[in-house]
């Protein structure tokens, strides 16, 4: 995938929503309903870093070796869908949905995430697809920071440690204090990293979803909204 220069700020009436926050904060599936409302579409950029992970796991690449990884990362052809209601990811022409949720993937994303070259190559791609669309709803950990620092709406989503596992074990079908753990691990790293980490931008609206349903969270996103330019 070719690098692409930092795009100029949006055209006119351009809607660009930035959803951050670690694991099982509710970020996926809020900015899916929140673009369906919205007649936008929706990148998981999570999801594409767990695409390149697929891709450097099935190469047998090691995940101490930044310089293997990142080239494989620049040679994985992505096919990335944006429609909220069904997203999909393709690494290399193979269908990935399935296998980048796996546990040997989870297990090696923030490794790979972490590769200096890796992220600027996925950014720049990202700013790409952001461009490409009128209305667009952006998730990941460090979209209002680094990836789309001039959206309209920044929301940075998070819940208690506790609430966090309870939902991601239950989507997964595993041990709740397993995932609490695992979950903990991957903020360390993904919040130590020394490029682009996981953070909440400065001018970030933050919305704790412990006690909220999902309905909750997205009528309050669109409340949000239209206060902006996104209407």
């Amino acid at each position: 995938m070719a690098l692409q220069e930092r795009p100029e700020r949006r055209g006119p009436g351009q809607c660009v929503v930035a959803v951050d926050g670690p694991s099982g904060s509710g970020k996926s599936t809020v900015s899916r309903r929140l673009a369906t409302a919205v007649d936008g579409v929706y990148l998981d950029t999570g999801a594409m870093y767990r695409a390149v992970t697929w891709a450097v796991l099935q190469a047998g690449a090691d995940l101490a070796d930044p310089e293997a990884i990142a080239k494989i990362a620049l040679e994985t052809e992505l096919s990335i869908g944006t429609d909220p209601l069904a997203p999909h990811f393709a690494a290399n022409g193979t269908n990935v949905d399935a296998a980048i949720r796996g546990p040997e993937v989870t297990g090696a994303v923030s490794a790979v995430a972490a590769v200096p070259a890796v992220r600027k190559q996925m950014v720049a791609l990202q700013q790409a697809i952001i461009t490409g669309h009128p209305r667009i709803i952006v998730e990941g950990r460090d979209i209002a920071s680094v990836v789309a620092p001039d959206a309209d709406l920044k929301v940075y989503l998070t819940a208690s440690a506790a609430a966090r596992a309870a939902r991601r074990s239950a989507e997964d079908a595993t041990d709740v204090a397993a995932t609490e753990a695992d979950l903990a691990r991957r903020d360390k790293l993904d919040s130590s990293r020394a490029v682009d980490p996981l953070k909440q931008a400065s001018d970030a609206v933050e919305v704790d979803t412990t006690g909220m349903g999902i309905d909750d969270v997205v009528a309050h996103l669109l409340h949000l909204l239209n206060s902006k330019v996104c209407k």
